[in-house]
């Protein structure tokens, strides 16, 4: 679809901009570009907005003093570091950060456009709300009276639940932070974010093998990988700039880089083994490897014996997965498979890399454990070159999972139990009764009153069922009533088509985005509808995680445009006017009313996320790694001399202790080859010390320097004690352990950080040395199983390999068994699944918004196999319909390609603003309309959610097709 265009991308009448001049001619390319630089550069738009702010001229600012800020690239994982050149307060070019050790000077097409984000004509200017049909501008006081005195009302008539706050990844780490314990002020968890519906199945799998649910190493440490294993991930689209880094190893290593996808993408372009197989079949591939592993004997033995539990359950589970039954339900030749084994046998230590193609399935956490326990049997983990390097999606979801953004947990992932909420009130200085009190309690199905504090909230791809679903069947006492989507892409998500019909049922909308995004045209609401404008990361400062687990730092490139508030800015708006201002901010220090200092959230944040060691990493640290970039070794990412000597970029969590203690960052999770003081780990304890007479903690082995050279449990004080070690402790750690539980005061609720220092001291890590386990006791397939899709057109499959029952999750019921049961294959007989393109990221309100990228990519559309089309009677660049099984349908050009197989088709999921045909432009507000509009995949996209986590399924549903 990369083709040059020569006609325009936008078409609507009454436009003022010169880009909206531009979007309504036919041009070249050079015309295009050039309309748009020249809009751009001058800033045309502000001159429309009232005179609020004063027009710039990139011009005349050129000719003064330029002065360079450092920022992150607002869009996927990596972490690139931006540079802008700022003269006169306007933004007027740019550069990658050549000192950067992610990006070493490169960006991809999306980085090299964020200036345009930042200075974007489409963006919203000013407070908007809809009334009688129409968008009004109204001022911001209006906005927060009106929104804060219908909330208030909806709270006092329905409880604080009927309102859900829907944060965002692309809140930097103070504003997630900040977001989820204005949630808590407020009395709900609901309130959850993208990683929801991104990687949600990968924390959990993850964590519930070996303890953290993060990337294990990082982009650089791939340049000492000997084979590159990548299952549904296309990051040659999704994550580009990360390819310098496997193509290092591809270069230097002569690493085979094995790409398993039922699509040939970009990625698969450079493989040297590309494995295609039929969607939602992972688990049953990754056994088809494990049994050739297993058969010849070329697990690690020695490090299933010392460091996991629970193999032979997975070797008789394997066992069934013999060639013959792997290619009968994946499609994919057994003999193909051998050659995979051999491969990634022959050439340790190998990486495995997952993206969204593994997790957004209903049985999303067994794809996610059976790529761990791949990596198991190989030994490969805990080791450079190695590990499970899951590349995340948005810039900061992993910031924003850290912090707590999520129904399930308070930030660190600490829970919801009375403990963790007893840890959180004493890190704010908070009345434990007063927080308790913001909560209202619900009777469950088991006829017990609790407290909807310690009880999971609604998550993020259910928010339509908790405005829907009757509230009989809900583990809380009313329906949603108001929806705050605070940097959310609706279109993001599944059935829309009943999105459509909840937001038109709710009291009350409000949108919380530098773009007016998909939530401003879906519905056919007439009034009770908010866009506030929120400013872009650009243009505040803060610090934000990279899916390596770096934290990196963002200077304020500007000042707020047009009448946009940095998120936190709003946040404290809202708290103020709520009441509890003061104690919100008791702990931060302020600089107005409404204004928190950035620094000082990061403080607060230091001083009680023990759990993942978020509590070494002060803004003056993660300054001086940013300002000494170049120090930085580029593959081990530790620095060379200079201030930061010995640290690793960006300090990677766990960083244990206090900034104080100087722990230099974790490069490598569960690496025992190193010290801990100096980024070394073991397995987490974090599931016992026995399982049924089995040891659950290591044999025999433990980190270089560890004074305990076998396996232990997590730190306590009274361990501390046992061992004599206490006595380390300075006299104020211990009256801080004191004050907690004395004794039984363990390394996650020590405030001081007296226990994790002093285990260090002795070489050992805070959370205890243990085995992972490859078998998860506490989930639903505690071996990972194969389960067919709810709408899977192999019914012959169905009957071995059924889903699970119907079930109640997360306070909603929800559907399973009762779905697969139908047989929809005969009328929608075609596999649809989705994925992301180089040019757009997440839902696109942005990237489409971007003129620079909307070139690029003009028509949505949908890949579908030569032969389907031929049999289809469907012509390359047509126009066709593809409707899903639940009645949801979108209008879009038909790309023929064998990138897809026979019986697949795919569609990206960057496109909104089409609507089961109908054009929705003239329901943006002037001005605010992305220049590219088309269909949403999800519109016929179809139910389906994780056993464990409520992922939504996108990557395995069936559809049919024809032409328009």
């Amino acid at each position: 679809m990369l083709r040059k265009k020569t006609n325009g991308v936008a078409r609507r009448p009454q436009r003022t901009s010169i880009l909206s001049d531009v979007a309504e001619k036919r041009v070249d390319r050079r015309s295009f570009l050039r309309g748009s630089g020249l809009a751009i550069g001058g800033l045309a738009a502000i001159a429309a907005t009232g005179g609020t702010v004063q027009q710039a001229s990139a011009a005349g600012a050129v000719m003064g003093k330029v002065d360079l800020k450092k920022s992150v690239c607002t869009h996927c994982s990596v972490g690139c570091t931006v540079i802008a050149e700022v003269s006169n307060g306007v933004w007027t070019g740019q550069e990658p950060g050549w000192d950067s050790p992610f990006n070493l000077g490169a960006h991809c097409a999306k980085g090299a456009a964020v200036r345009e984000h930042a200075h974007g004509e489409r963006r919203l200017k000013y407070p908007m709300k809809k009334e009688n049909g129409e968008w009004k501008r109204i001022s911001w006081e209006q906005a927060i009276d009106e929104i804060g005195d219908g909330m208030m009302k909806i709270r006092e008539e329905s409880g604080s639940d009927s309102v859900y706050w829907l944060g965002s990844a692309k809140h930097n780490n103070e504003q997630a932070y900040l977001f989820r314990k204005f949630a808590a002020y407020w009395g709900t968890n609901n309130v959850d974010h993208q990683a929801r519906i991104c990687h949600s199945t990968t924390v959990a799998g993850v964590a519930n093998t070996w303890g953290y649910g993060a990337m294990t190493n990082s982009y650089n440490d791939i340049h000492n990988s000997k084979a590159i294993f990548i299952i549904g991930g296309n990051p040659a689209e999704a994550h580009p700039v990360s390819l310098l880094h496997l193509l290092k190893a591809k270069e230097q290593n002569n690493a085979p880089v094995i790409v398993c996808d039922p699509r040939f993408t970009r990625t698969a372009a450079h493989a040297d083994e590309y494995v295609r197989f039929r969607p939602g079949t992972d688990v049953a591939l990754v056994w088809g490897i494990l049994w050739h592993i297993f058969e010849n004997g070329w697990e690690d033995k020695e490090f299933i014996r010392t460091r996991v539990w629970g193999m032979d359950q997975i070797k008789a589970e394997v066992a069934k997965w013999t060639p013959e039954e792997v290619e009968r339900v994946t499609g994919t030749p057994g003999s193909q498979l051998k050659r995979v084994a051999r491969t990634m046998a022959n050439n340790r230590p190998g990486t495995v890399i997952w993206c969204m193609g593994g997790t957004q399935h209903t049985n999303g956490n067994n794809n996610t454990r059976a790529y761990c326990v791949l990596q198991l049997a190989l030994g490969n983990m805990g080791t450079s070159g190695g590990g499970t390097n899951i590349f995340r999606g948005h810039d900061n979801v992993q910031g924003a999972t850290d912090l707590g953004v999520l129904s399930h947990t308070l930030p660190g992932y600490y829970g919801l139990s009375g403990g963790a909420w007893a840890h959180w009130a004493r890190v704010w200085g908070e009345d434990p009764e007063w927080l308790a009190g913001r909560f209202g309690k619900t009777t469950t199905r088991d006829g017990k009153e609790k407290s909807l504090q310690n009880l999971t909230g609604i998550p993020v791809s259910r928010w339509i069922d908790g405005i829907l679903e009757d509230k009989e069947n809900m583990d809380q006492n009313e329906n949603v009533r108001a929806m705050v989507l605070w940097g959310h892409a609706p279109n993001s998500q599944t059935r829309m088509t009943e999105m459509k019909t909840a937001m038109e049922k709710l009291d009350m909308l409000v949108v919380i985005d530098p773009f007016p995004t998909v939530s401003a045209v879906l519905h056919d609401r007439e009034d009770g509808t908010y866009l506030l404008p929120a400013s872009t990361q650009f243009e505040t400062r803060g610090s934000v995680t990279a899916s390596n687990r770096s934290i990196q730092w963002r200077e304020e490139v500007m000042a707020p445009l047009f009448e946009s508030k940095p998120d936190h800015v709003i946040m404290g708006m809202f708290a103020k006017k709520f009441g509890w201002s003061d104690r919100f901010f008791r702990n931060i220090e302020m600089e107005d009313d409404v204004t928190p200092n950035v620094e000082s959230i990061t403080r607060e944040f230091n001083s009680g996320m023990w759990t993942i060691g978020y509590t070494g990493q002060s803004p003056e640290r993660i300054k001086l790694h940013m300002a000494y970039q170049h120090t930085f070794d580029r593959t081990t990412l530790k620095a060379v001399g200079g201030p930061a000597d010995g640290d690793y970029y960006g300090m990677p969590w766990p960083a244990w202790g206090t900034p104080e203690m100087k722990h230099p960052g974790t490069p490598n999770l569960y690496d025992m080859s190193k010290p801990v003081a100096e980024g070394g780990l073991t397995f987490r304890a974090r599931f016992g010390v026995e399982r049924d007479g089995d040891n659950l903690l290591a044999e025999g082995v433990a980190s270089v320097g560890s004074e305990i050279q076998d396996g232990y449990p997590e730190f306590t004080m009274q361990m501390l004690m046992d061992l004599g070690w206490d006595g380390d402790l300075t006299d104020e750690e211990r009256a801080a352990i004191d004050a907690v539980a004395g004794p039984k005061t363990n390394w996650k609720t020590d405030l001081s950080g007296g226990i994790q220092r002093v285990a260090i001291k002795h070489g050992c890590a805070p959370f205890g040395n243990a085995k992972a386990r490859a078998v998860v006791w506490t989930f639903p397939d505690p071996v990972p199983l194969h389960r067919e899709p709810l709408y899977t057109n192999r019914r012959d499959l169905v009957e071995d390999y059924p889903t699970y029952e119907d079930r109640h999750a997360y306070r909603l019921p929800t559907l399973y068994a009762s779905i697969q049961k139908n047989d929809f294959s005969k009328d929608y007989p075609i596999i649809l699944t989705s994925g992301r393109l180089v040019e757009y990221e997440g839902g696109g309100d942005e990237t489409r918004s971007n003129p620079w990228l909307a070139e690029l990519q003009q028509d949505m559309f949908v890949e579908i196999n030569p032969r389907d089309a031929n049999n289809l009677g469907v012509r390359d660049g047509a126009q066709v319909w593809v409707e899903g099984p639940e009645g949801g349908k979108v209008k879009v050009m038909a790309m023929v390609t064998e990138r897809v197989g026979e019986g697949v088709a795919f569609m990206p999921f960057h496109f909104g603003g089409h609507f089961q045909g109908e054009d929705q432009r003239s329901k943006y507000p002037e001005g605010a309309d992305p220049y590219v509009l088309g269909e949403s995949t999800n519109t016929a996209q179809t139910y389906g959610y994780d056993s464990v986590t409520q992922m939504q399924e996108t990557k395995a549903t069936l559809c049919k097709i024809w032409t328009a």
